[in-house]
C-alpha cells in the first residue's frame, strides 16, 4: 500500500539493528470532516493527504495544489509496535496533488536501536476511483540519517495498494495490503494486509465544523529469513490491532487510539532489538538465547493531536 495518511502518525517503518522493528505501512488517503477520518490500516505518523481520489478527479481543473501537516503523540506506536521508546514523538510532513498523481515527504523524531536522527520519508502515486470505490497506488522510501557509527543502514522502499468506501452514509469500510523486497534492510521481505471499518457521526448531530469519526482495524504481518548475518531466521509473523476516535475542528485534530498486538514479550525483543530489554523470559537457542523481554509490542493508549492546512 502506499502510504498511510493520517498525518499526524509518521509513518515510520521502524528499523531495529538486528531483528528488525520493521514493517509495511498501508496506504490511506484520509477525508475531509464531511465525509470522516481516514480508516487507519498501519499508519506511519505525519503521512501527508487527507485528499481522496475523488477529490483528486475534482482538482483535474484545480492544477497543483499542496497541504502541510504537523503534530505529536504521546507515544509513536507502528502497527502495535512503540517506535519512541514509549516517548512523545513530534513530525510534520507536506504533500503535492496534480490531478490523480501526488508526492509527499515527511520528516518524524524516533527512537530505535539504531539511534537516528530522525525518520525521512518520501513517496507518491496514484489515486483513483472505480465504481464506488476510491484506490491508491504508491511507493515510499524511508531514510534514518544519523544513527550511531558503525549501525548498519535501515533505510528501505515499499509499495502499497489500498482501497475504501462507504457501505452507508455514515459507514465505510478500506483494506490493502504492502510488500517490501527488504524491510528495513534486514535482507527479509515482507507481506502486510489489513481491513478496517469507520464510523462518521452524522454532522446534523455535531456542532458547526465540529467532525468525529470512530474507527478500528487489524492487520497480520509475516517476513522472510533475514540475512545469514542478522541470524538468518525469519522474523516472527504477528497480528496488530487498534480502535479509537479521531476529532476534527477546522484545521485541529485530536486522536484518541488503543494498539495492541499478539506478540509475546520475548517475539517482541525479537522483532524490536529493544535495548532497554530485560532477562526472565522462555529461552529459544535460535532467536532468543538469553530470554530477554520488551514491552515495545504491549498494549498501549495514545494521544495524537495535529493541525492540518491545505
Amino acid at each position: 500500500m502506499s502510504n498511510e495518511r493520517g498525518l499526524f502518525w509518521i509513518t515510520v517503518v521502524c528499523c531495529a539493528n538486528v531483528p528488525a522493528l520493521a514493517q509495511i505501512q498501508t496506504i490511506s488517503p484520509a477525508t475531509p470532516v464531511e465525509s470522516g477520518k481516514a480508516i487507519s490500516l498501519g499508519d506511519r505518523g505525519f503521512a501527508p493527504s487527507e485528499t481522496t481520489s475523488q477529490e483528486a478527479s475534482k482538482a483535474l481543473s484545480e492544477g497543483l495544489k499542496w497541504s502541510a501537516k504537523a503534530g505529536g503523540a504521546s507515544d509513536y506506536v507502528y502497527r502495535g509496535v512503540t517506535l519512541s521508546d514509549r516517548k512523545p514523538a513530534l513530525g510534520a510532513g507536506v504533500e503535492a496533488t496534480f490531478s490523480h498523481f501526488y508526492a509527499w515527504m515527511t520528516a518524524a523524531s524516533v527512537k530505535l536501536p539504531t539511534e537516528p536522527d530522525l525518520e525521512l520519508a518520501f513517496g507518491g502515486g496514484i489515486r483513483r476511483s472505480i465504481g464506488n470505490f476510491d484506490f491508491d497506488v504508491g511507493a515510499s522510501y524511508f531514510a534514518y540519517p544519523g544513527a550511531m557509527p558503525g549501525a548498519p543502514s535501515i533505510d528501505f522502499w515499499e509499495g502499497a495498494l489500498r482501497s475504501e468506501t462507504k457501505l452507508t452514509e455514515s459507514l465505510r469500510w478500506a483494506g490493502g495490503f504492502a510488500y517490501s523486497p527488504n524491510v528495513s534492510n534486514t535482507g527479509a521481505w515482507s507481506w502486510y494486509v489489513a481491513s478496517g471499518l469507520g464510523y462518521d457521526v452524522p454532522g446534523r448531530l455535531l456542532p458547526p465544523d465540529l467532525g468525529v469519526s470512530f474507527t478500528a482495524a487489524a492487520g497480520y504481518s509475516w517476513f522472510g529469513e533475514q540475512a545469514a548475518a542478522l541470524g538468518g531466521f525469519a522474523l516472527p509473523d504477528y497480528l496488530n490491532w487498534h480502535a479509537g476516535v479521531t476529532f476534527t475542528y477546522k484545521s485541529l485534530n485530536l486522536d484518541l487510539r488503543y494498539y495492541d498486538t499478539n506478540l509475546s514479550k520475548e517475539d517482541c525483543f525479537v522483532f524490536t532489538a529493544d535495548p532497554g530489554a530485560h532477562r526472565g523470559g522462555s529461552r529459544d537457542p535460535i532467536t532468543n538465547p538469553t530470554g530477554l523481554m520488551s514491552n515495545w509490542c504491549s498494549a498501549a493508549v495514545v494521544v495524537k493531536a495535529w493541525f492540518a492546512l491545505n
